[in-house]
Formats: C-alpha cells, sequence, structure tokens
C-alpha cells in the first residue's frame, strides 16, 4: 500500500499532528510556518528529514497528499482552500472557520474539490469518550434528551516556558480568545455520542480579573462560558468553551429517558453508567462503575499518543477516509465543522448581545449562506494586521495591569 506523504503547517501543534502521522506508517516530508523559530522547533520534534517552508504557496507546491493545519486557531480557512484548489485532503484543527463569512467560503470550495475535509478534534477518540459513544449507540438509555460537556483548563498562570510556547506576542489569539470560541473539545464529544447538531445557541459569561503581579498580555476578563444549544434531534446540551475554574477535567454526561452515563470528574477513565431498577437493560446493574479502556489492539499504539492517546486515533480515522475515497462522518465532516465554528461564534454574539439565542444556519442552504456571506466580524489580530471588530468578552475594557505587561515583555518577550 502507498505510503501517505503528509504536509504540516505550525511549528507547535502542527509539529505535534504529524508526529501521529508517523507512527502510522505516514511520510511527513514537508513543514510551514512563518516564523523561523518555529521551523526549528518543528523540526527538531520531529527528527526527520522535511522540507522546510516559511511560504505557504511555495510548501503546497511540495509533493504531497494532504495537509495538516495547524497554525493558529482562527486563520484555517484560507489556508484549507487553497489546499482544496490544489486537490490536497485537509486535516484541520481545530475550528473550520474564524468568521461566519469564512464558513460560507469554505463550504462553497469545498463543493467545487474532490479533497476531503476531516476537523481534527480529538477529544471524542479519549477512551471514556469512545466508552459512551459505544453506550449511546446500544440504545439502552433510551431516547437522548439531554448532556453536558465540560472542558475545564485551569492553569497557574504566569509559567514563562508556557507563555513563550503557547502566546508569545501580545496580539496572539490566545491573548484574545472568548470563552466560547474553543468549543470543539466540550461540544464535540456530545455530537458524536448522540448524533445531534446544534440548532440555537446562547451562552452567558463568568468575569474575574487577574490580578496577580505576573507576565499577562490576556486581554479577556470571563473566566468560562457556559452555552447552551437546542439540537436538530429536540434534545438539549449545556458545555462551556475553554474554561478554567475549579480542579482541571474534561467531564461529559449524556442523559436519555431510560439512563445515563458520565465519565467521572477526577477519576481517570472511570465512567458511571446508570438505570433505573425498571430500565436496567438484563444483565446489567441500576449502578455500573468501571474504567474505560482501549482495545488491546490499540492500547500500545495510544500510549505513545497525545491526549490520552486521541490524537494517533484521530489521525487514523483520517487517513482510513483518504484511503477508502469517503468523507468522514458527523461531527468531523465539513459541515459539522462550520456548524461547530458558528456555536462558538454565534454563542459569543449571545453573550454580548444580552444572552438572547441565535439560530445556528443550515449551510446546506444557499439561502443560509446568503445572510452570512459578508459577515467577517471578529474578536482576534490577524497575521496580516488585520484588527478585531468585536469585543473579546463581557468588559470590552479589560487590559492586563501596567506590572503584568511589563513582566510579560520583559519574560517572554525578552525586550530590555
Amino acid at each position: 500500500m502507498k505510503r501517505l506523504k503528509i504536509g504540516a503547517v505550525g511549528g507547535y501543534r502542527g509539529a505535534h499532528l504529524a508526529k501521529n502521522f508517523m507512527l502510522l506508517n505516514c511520510d511527513v516530508v514537508a513543514f510551514c510556518d512563518f516564523r523561523p523559530d518555529r521551523l526549528e522547533m518543528g523540526k527538531n520534534y520531529l527528527n526527520a528529514d522535511v522540507a522546510l517552508y516559511d511560504d505557504f504557496d511555495k510548501f503546497l507546491e511540495h509533493d504531497m497528499d494532504a495537509v495538516i493545519l495547524g497554525n493558529y486557531f482562527h486563520e484555517h480557512t484560507a489556508l484549507a482552500i487553497k489546499c482544496f484548489e490544489r486537490g490536497l485532503h485537509v486535516f484541520s484543527e481545530c475550528i473550520s472557520n474564524g468568521t461566519m463569512a469564512e464558513g460560507v467560503e469554505l463550504l462553497r470550495a469545498h463543493e467545487k474539490s474532490n479533497s476531503i475535509y476531516f476537523l481534527a478534534e480529538n477529544y471524542p477518540q479519549m477512551v471514556f469518550n469512545l466508552e459512551m459513544q459505544k453506550v449511546c449507540k446500544s440504545g439502552t438509555l433510551g431516547r437522548i434528551l439531554y448532556a453536558e460537556g465540560e472542558y475545564n483548563h485551569p492553569s497557574p498562570g504566569g509559567v514563562v516556558s508556557t507563555l513563550k510556547a503557547l502566546s508569545y506576542f501580545p496580539e496572539h489569539w490566545r491573548n484574545h480568545l472568548p470563552r466560547t470560541y474553543y468549543v470543539t473539545h466540550s461540544l464535540g464529544p456530545l455530537m458524536r455520542a448522540t448524533g445531534a447538531t446544534p440548532k440555537r445557541v446562547s451562552a452567558y459569561c463568568v468575569a474575574e480579573p487577574e490580578i496577580r503581579d505576573i507576565p499577562s498580555a490576556r486581554c479577556v476578563i470571563d473566566r468560562t462560558a457556559v452555552i447552551t444549544t437546542q439540537n436538530d434531534d429536540g434534545s438539549v446540551f449545556n458545555f462551556t468553551g475553554c474554561t478554567t475554574y475549579g480542579a482541571h477535567h474534561n467531564a461529559y454526561r449524556i442523559c436519555g429517558t431510560e439512563g445515563q452515563i458520565e465519565n467521572v470528574r477526577g477519576m481517570g477513565d472511570k465512567v458511571l453508567l446508570r438505570y433505573n431498577e425498571w430500565s436496567k437493560p438484563e444483565g446489567m446493574d441500576e449502578v455500573n462503575f468501571y474504567d474505560a479502556v482501549y482495545s488491546e489492539e490499540d492500547k500500545k499504539l495510544t500510549s505513545v499518543s497525545g491526549h490520552g492517546g486521541a490524537d494517533v486515533i484521530t489521525a487514523r480515522m483520517f487517513i482510513d477516509c483518504i484511503r477508502e475515497g469517503r468523507q468522514p462522518e458527523h461531527p468531523f465532516d465539513i459541515h459539522s465543522a462550520v456548524a461547530m465554528s458558528s456555536v462558538a461564534i454565534l454563542g459569543h454574539r449571545s453573550m454580548l448581545n444580552g444572552n438572547i439565542p441565535y439560530d445556528i444556519p443550515d449551510f446546506h442552504n444557499e439561502d443560509e449562506r446568503k445572510k452570512y456571506e459578508n459577515d467577517r466580524e471578529t474578536p482576534f489580530y490577524g497575521t496580516d494586521g488585520s484588527k478585531p471588530t468585536i469585543p473579546n468578552g463581557s468588559d470590552p475594557d479589560y487590559k492586563p495591569t501596567e506590572t503584568q505587561m511589563k513582566l510579560y515583555r520583559e519574560l517572554v518577550m525578552e525586550e530590555k
């Protein structure tokens, strides 16, 4: 079988994703980043003979089958479209489009191509989420009515090595990230397990300023966004974006008419599957508490991959799509990707506009696309020098303190 040739964009996350393709017997042949230090970082991490490019258009001329987009979070669309135009397959992390107009452009371009598009959302492949998917698919929970998801990622703050790796200049997207935007890690597992797609969204944020004298350029006061969606199957989801409260956890709960399943916060890969006495399936207890485990076949592979093994399984799913000549299943397909991005974008607008609900457009419908084809509102700076057009949080005037910025410039940016 022909070995696939993979190119990767993004010296940090792009390189980490590419490593998984090497584990799966693909050849990583080219690497692209506009920052020389990031190119060197990626090459050293891969420890492989790869061609290096600081120009994306020249990178695309390299002989390859697929491209990993691990560049800045909100800037995948234009690169994906260029890949489509060259017939290259796309593995894109995480949201597919940073604006509503980009979602329209992405879909229109994809429909003119033969490229496979895969949203590289890895959390559904975490072992406890795979177990929850299996139980939902069994039907023993009955009709799914309600589900919860939390991606909670607190950090000590001010860690210079982390800031240098992840948010290394003041206009970096992480310093301006609204709390609804980084949504696929909480929403993706719910969509995968239930098969539902959000159709209406509203959101609330909770503000808490950073008052410590630590290096920081973060301009978002909010610590969490709580997002609610009504879905196409009548169910309701309640979930967060990227949240920083309490103790670190990734937590999910799915409730049906006959039972419920959840992974247990702070308990590793343990899941809790519960039924009522009158609805428990034959051979099951009312309360079933056990470890979710990868298959014997996958244990060795996942033990050397990121995010608890989920990264390599996600890469394998993409490879299978290429080998079989098919688009991925929900929620990794391009329409699901744009729907999740729309939840992120319109959820933020809900928060900015009194928590009013917004309908998630059906972008299969060209009339729905036309409503948003010129909607380029963004809370982010662009690498092209463009500036934000809307606030990034509930307090548009919030900024780091003078001391925080002074420490950031001295320790992170190493300015004297």
